[in-house]
């Protein structure tokens, strides 16, 4: 592909404090920061090491970069970037079906093929040491990788959750997605006194099924690593019912400032051309993610799953919807294959352990001096 692996331009070593501060730096040049809610990402990178990792892909982009040899002929695809066990969740798709997969592709990037399963078995170990998980690291590393293979060798296939999955249906739709708890959360959000940018309003009148419906405008605090970014909801009843439309600030990756690459986002091109039933609502328009929110159409925490035998299913799923998504490039699935055969046993696991290290070391550092 013609954008350079993460694993290239070398450069000195930086700290934690000195990465963050470099990155905001970066991005506030690419967007508007909301400062309060940049501090409250700071509070949260102390947490946990999971919460840090989901916070910081902008280090990961480093780490990975200093760590990893450019030159080792690891095939490329265009990758997820920011993979981890809760970018997974549940929407609709084009026929009303239930859908579930990768939910976020901000930090879309072409990256070796070995990058999305490393990320998302770090996160896998982490939640483990956390107690989100209970099983075994190695059995989740395997359990990620066998789904992965089963994926590229059998040519992919959407997760629909209706005759097949009934399992993973249970699991998405708990009682965190109930419709009145649902509601009531986003009702008890305060308007938006601000000025609403003219981009961001042209995106949410383009999500709405009516342009005139009466809505009201919040901005929302969610996620961890995205926290910062301008995010608006359009609140309205609609046809006996409540809707809501999300746009959120989106800025290349950060792999881009990792190897100094050329600016431009790659999310678009993965949900144009990745196998799977795509969410007709989830769309880059001028600058803006936009999406449908509703209580079937969200990111599900790990917190919302009950702990229990389905969770080397769930892990071996998440592998498989990421061979999916590792499908768009399909030029280079054979060479994968043949990658992926010639590494030893337990190289997941290896490779999972020694990027938790880094993680940790870094969290550590954080939880020190912020």
């Amino acid at each position: 592909m013609a954008e350079p692996g993460i694993a290239t331009h070398r450069e000195a070593g930086m700290d934690i404090q000195e990465s963050t501060r470099r990155y905001e730096l970066w991005l506030g040049g690419q967007l508007h920061l909301v400062a309060g809610d940049l501090e409250l990402k700071h509070r949260e990178m102390r947490k946990s090491a999971f919460r840090f990792l989901r916070a910081t892909f902008y280090r990961w982009a480093e780490l990975w970069r200093d760590t990893t040899r450019a030159d080792d002929g690891t095939p490329t695809v265009l990758a997820v970037g920011d993979l981890h066990t809760e970018n997974f969740g549940t929407w609709r798709d084009d026929e009303g079906r239930l859908a579930w997969g990768i939910n976020d592709f901000d930090e879309a990037f072409p990256l070796p093929w070995t990058h999305d399963l490393v990320r998302l078995a770090t996160s896998a170990h982490l939640a483990i040491a956390e107690s989100h998980l209970s099983l075994a690291r190695g059995d989740a590393c395997d359990a990620i990788l066998q789904g992965y293979e089963e994926a590229l060798r059998h040519g992919g296939r959407p997760f629909v959750l209706a005759e097949q999955h009934d399992w993973l249906r249970k699991l998405a739709l708990g009682k965190p997605r109930n419709p009145a708890r649902f509601w009531r959360k986003y009702s008890a959000l305060p308007s938006y006194e601000g000025v609403l940018p003219e981009t961001a309003s042209a995106a949410i009148q383009g999500m709405l099924p009516d342009p005139n419906v009466a809505r009201r405008i919040v901005h929302r605090v969610a996620g961890i690593g995205s926290l910062g970014r301008q995010r608006f909801v359009a609140l309205a009843e609609w046809r006996g019912g409540q809707l809501a439309r999300e746009v959120k600030a989106l800025a290349p990756s950060a792999c881009v400032l990792a190897v100094q690459a050329s600016d431009r986002s790659y999310g678009q091109s993965l949900l144009d051309s990745t196998l799977r039933a795509p969410d007709p609502f989830l769309r880059i328009v001028d600058g803006w993610v936009a999406r449908r929110l509703a209580p079937d159409c969200a990111r599900i925490e790990l917190s919302d799953l009950p702990v229990g035998p389905d969770e080397s299913r769930l892990l071996y799923s998440m592998g498989y919807e990421t061979g999916n998504v590792h499908l768009a490039t399909h030029e280079v699935r054979k060479d994968v294959l043949r990658d992926l055969e010639a590494r030893p046993a337990g190289w997941l696991h290896a490779e999972a352990k020694r990027m938790v290290k880094l993680v940790v070391a870094d969290w550590k550092a954080w939880r020190k001096c912020c």
